[in-house]
């Protein structure tokens, strides 16, 4: 690894000559994210933002962005225990850690076009609700962002940016695969613009038995969008994204488990009026995220245990209204300012599992909860070029949660651009994430009295090269994260008292050799003091792709290093290679048929605990255009 390091290192030097001799090389095309609320040139952004566009998301036709997106953001790791499915509960997969924070503890924050999407009681991501079908690309910022996005956002953000019909006409895309373990995935898609409006349609089902006994999956899901542009100035859509999936748990290999069953079922829904003009541009959204649940927690098949007589229930919803107006008020100015509402509804209860009726025995009253509270915040962003070669940004908001009560979050970052093609960026900022409905009232550790956020500082370094007339381009990052107020349980109850450290290194790189090779890879070392399920040391992904004539190929080999998979007294930790690759050959213009093999070197792995992964599998199909 000191090798590849040492060899960007000199291929930088080598370079720079030639670049002061080269104007060409400047020219550029500016990378352009809408992580930041307005769209904006990621050259003149202080933080972290890594793009996966929809080309990359469907190049290996996975039904879900978590795959791709793992492979290309240094620094996020998912966790996964079977060939599709991640489920909910114990057991459960699809844990998205980034920099060692967690979507799974609320730290880490996955929004649709900016509105946050998460489990109203728990305050976790529901990983099976984030399908390719709806993506038109994924944005990941690194590092805090709850200036813009309140709390979760702590440890940074997976933005879903969902497509839009934008070329003229009617378009129709169907893609229908099969493989291992009796897996089948299907999507079906239909755009169209006439005029000033447009819509999107898709639907998708998916299925497997998996690899194990008494793990099967199976998911139905849909999505919509209609929009139509007012002027050249004003525009507005309504979507509604909808998954509903069947999950079963078969538990660790060494304690199994008997009807360990989940129906599941998430939407979410938006209504957005945005306006754009030369020198401002804003939007006003009303959205609403709920979901409904029921779990059999099943019994040990241990031929002592009996079946469950009730069935956990539960039902949440964070809808909210959100507005923010960016505008620039003089030359390399951009001032943001913004307005955020949450009602964060939240009933957990048990239901018996033969008449339906609601349980009330004082165990199950004790693990019961309903709760209602309310989030409103207000922020600013001010962000000023000063000339050509440093651009200054300062940010601030102000949150305030009817329970935890108020908090400032700052953040603050300076770029310095030495040539058009470089950028070194400096940053520090606040996250935090305000206790949730479980913290603050389900089970014997709850404490609605005296629970408060929980906060974190992150101090970042970043350099990022573009060299070879673009063909090149690299990035480097170095961290600090120290948080404080962490809830965790201290004598049977939860209380604000953990502290945490964590520190790492974050490289990557792309170089297009020519129009039919590119090789892209990424590197993260992550230091831990203390250490985190589900947060490897280490990760690093190699992938090349090819094209040329009717055939794309695409083949990533990934190492993982040291993922804790327990810590504590009984700690253990894997460490396994990944070769995986996909193989796409238009037959017509309309007729694409591709194959997809997974874990080609037939490892043996775990990355839940107990819960071996397949070897090697292989899905194929075929994708209809018109």
């Amino acid at each position: 690894m000191n090798k590849q390091i040492a060899l960007l290192i000199a291929a930088h030097l080598l370079v720079m000559p030639l670049m002061a001799q080269n104007d060409s090389i400047a020219k550029l095309q500016e990378v352009v994210v809408t992580g930041t609320r307005n769209e904006a040139d990621i050259r003149h952004l202080p933080m972290t933002v890594t793009v996966v566009d929809r080309e990359k998301l469907t190049e290996q036709n996975f039904p879900s962005v978590l795959p791709t997106v793992m492979q290309q953001v240094p620094g996020l790791f998912v966790t996964s225990r079977g060939i599709m499915g991640y489920g909910v509960s114990t057991g459960a997969a699809g844990g998205i850690n980034l920099r060692g924070l967690s979507a799974g503890s609320g730290q880490v924050l996955v929004l649709i076009d900016g509105h946050p999407q998460y489990q109203g009681v728990y305050g976790h991501a529901i990983s099976d609700s984030y399908q390719t079908l709806m993506a038109e690309r994924v944005e990941v910022l690194r590092g805090p962002a709850s200036v813009l996005y309140g709390s979760n956002a702590m440890g940074g953000v997976m933005n879903i940016v969902t497509r839009a019909a934008t070329r003229d006409g009617v378009y129709t895309n169907v893609n229908i695969g099969a493989g291992s373990y009796g897996t089948v995935q299907t999507e079906a898609s239909n755009q169209v613009k006439l005029g000033r409006f447009s819509s999107t349609v898709a639907a998708q089902y998916n299925r497997t038995d998996n690899h194990r006994p008494n793990m099967g999956f199976e998911q139905y899901g849909g999505y919509v969008k209609v929009g139509y542009d007012f002027t050249d100035h004003w525009k507005a859509y309504a979507d509604l994204d909808i998954t509903h999936f069947n999950a079963s748990n078969p538990g660790a290999v060494s304690m199994p488990k008997l009807e360990n069953d989940q129906w599941i079922t998430r939407g979410a829904a938006n209504i957005v009026i945005e306006n754009h003009y030369k020198r401002t541009s804003g939007a006003l959204s009303v959205y609403d995220n709920f979901g409904w649940h029921k779990i059999n927690d099943g019994y040990d098949a241990d031929g002592v245990s009996v079946p469950q007589t009730d069935l956990f229930r539960s039902k949440d919803a964070v809808a909210g209204v959100s507005w923010w107006q960016s505008m620039s008020l003089f030359q390399g100015n951009r001032l943001t300012a913004g307005i955020d509402y949450q009602h964060i509804y939240g009933r957990a209860y048990y239901t018996d599992r033969k008449t339906g009726e609601v349980v009330t025995t004082d165990r199950r009253r004790m693990q019961s909860a309903h709760a209602h509270e309310n989030e409103v915040a207000g922020y600013v962003d001010f962000r000023q070029d000063l000339g050509t070669v440093f651009t200054v940004d300062v940010g601030l908001r102000y949150d305030h949660h009817s329970k935890a009560g108020g908090e400032w979050v700052p953040q603050a970052g300076v770029v310095y651009r030495p040539m058009p093609t470089a950028e070194l960026k400096a940053s520090l900022g606040k996250g935090f994430r305000n206790p949730t409905t479980k913290d603050m009232y389900l089970y014997g550790t709850a404490n609605h009295d005296s629970l408060h956020a929980e906060r974190l500082m992150n101090y970042e370094l970043a350099w990022r090269h573009r060299m070879l007339g673009g063909q090149l381009s690299y990035g480097v990052n170095l961290f600090i994260i120290d948080g404080e107020n962490m809830i965790q349980v201290v004598a049977g109850k939860n209380v604000n008292s953990g502290e945490f450290r964590n520190s790492g290194v974050e490289l990557d790189a792309t170089y297009h050799i020519d129009n039919h090779w590119s090789v892209n890879t990424n590197h993260s070392f992550l230091h831990m003091r203390d250490k985190v399920v589900a947060a490897p040391a280490y990760k690093g992904f190699l992938g090349v792709d090819f094209r040329c004539c009717k055939w794309t190929v695409n083949a990533g080999l990934q190492y993982i290093n040291h993922l804790y998979t327990a810590v504590g007294a009984d700690e253990h930790s894997e460490s396994f290679t990944l070769l995986n690759a996909a193989v796409n050959y238009s037959v017509t213009r309309n007729l694409n048929l591709w194959v997809r093999g997974e874990n080609l070197l037939a490892q043996r792995y775990e990355i839940n605990l107990g819960y071996p992964m397949p070897k090697a599998t292989f899905m194929g199909g075929v994708r209809l255009s018109f």
